[in-house]
């Protein structure tokens, strides 16, 4: 998306700061410089930065018209500006609800087990999921990532998880249904798969692995998610084993203004490896 170019001087007044900050005046007229080279939202975003470091916004953030009338500047700008918060992770943006700052973003190891529902208790988060479906099922492309049949039954799972009431994840995983027949009993409300698969299938996961990616949900995840247009978040391929066998298939959707990968590492840690560029084709 192409950055809004500087507004011309004279589209409107210049109007005075009201107060250092003016949060005394908060919905009065705001200024910002028509003759500096910096793009206006650019200027939009540094003054709403400013204001949060002071303190503002605590009860709500205001709505994209209030912050066009109080700037005297384009809806673009203002969207320009709100875009970048909301990649920048420092404000909430949901269909249907006011703006908000966002208070904290879940952080989760990388390199190790986990489960998601275990790791937000353990951080004081509330959680909970919506089922969207439970059920059993047939695909063909699952079933080769877990080393069956194209026809072999599975049974699916597809979530929205949520974070102390809000949206955080869209997680689909997939199961042999050999294994897995007992989970269509399950309430998955508030519990996680890991441990209804230990408990009522004696199945335990003990390793696996995963590939995370940068990716633009489609428009159902993005509703269910709560995202604005063309706003990314990251795509989470995870392959789960217990023992040797595949036991789980999972695609997952994570908004990334709410959750953060964090790695450790030492002078001792594995390096990359980058696969031999190919040949070049001899003449």
């Amino acid at each position: 998306m192409t950055p809004p170019q500087p507004e011309p001087p004279g589209a409107h007044g210049r109007m005075s700061p009201h107060g250092a900050d003016g949060e005394h005046a908060p919905y009065g007229p705001r200024s910002l410089d028509r003759g500096n080279p910096l793009p206006l939202w650019a200027q939009l975003l540094a003054d709403l930065r400013r204001r949060m470091d002071a303190g503002a916004f605590t009860e709500e953030f205001p709505a994209e018209h209030r912050l066009t009338g109080e700037y005297e500047v384009s809806r673009h700008t203002v969207r320009e500006a709100l875009r970048k918060l909301r990649a920048d992770g420092l404000v909430i943006a949901e269909r249907g609800r006011a703006s908000r700052l966002d208070a904290r973003r879940i952080q989760q190891p990388l390199g190790s087990l986990y489960s998601l529902f275990r790791d937000l208790e353990a951080q004081g988060v509330e959680q909970r999921s919506e089922v969207l479906r439970l059920e059993r099922t047939a695909d063909a492309t699952v079933a080769g990532h877990l080393g069956l049949v194209p026809d072999a039954p599975l049974v699916v799972l597809e979530r929205l998880r949520l974070a102390d009431g809000e949206p955080l994840a869209h997680d689909t995983a997939y199961l042999p249904a050999d294994l897995a027949e007992p989970l269509l009993a399950t309430d998955f409300g508030h519990t996680s798969l890991y441990g209804e698969l230990s408990r009522r299938c004696g199945v335990k996961v003990n390793g696996g692995q995963e590939r995370i990616v940068p990716f633009l949900p489609d428009i159902r995840q993005a509703w269910l998610l709560g995202l604005a247009d063309r706003e990314a978040a990251f795509a989470i391929e995870r392959v789960g084993r217990a023992g040797e066998r595949p036991v789980e298939w999972r695609e997952t959707v994570v908004r990334g203004d709410r959750f953060a990968f964090v790695a450790e590492w030492s002078d001792a840690s594995r390096a990359v490896a980058l696969a031999p560029r190919a040949a070049a084709p001899s003449a």
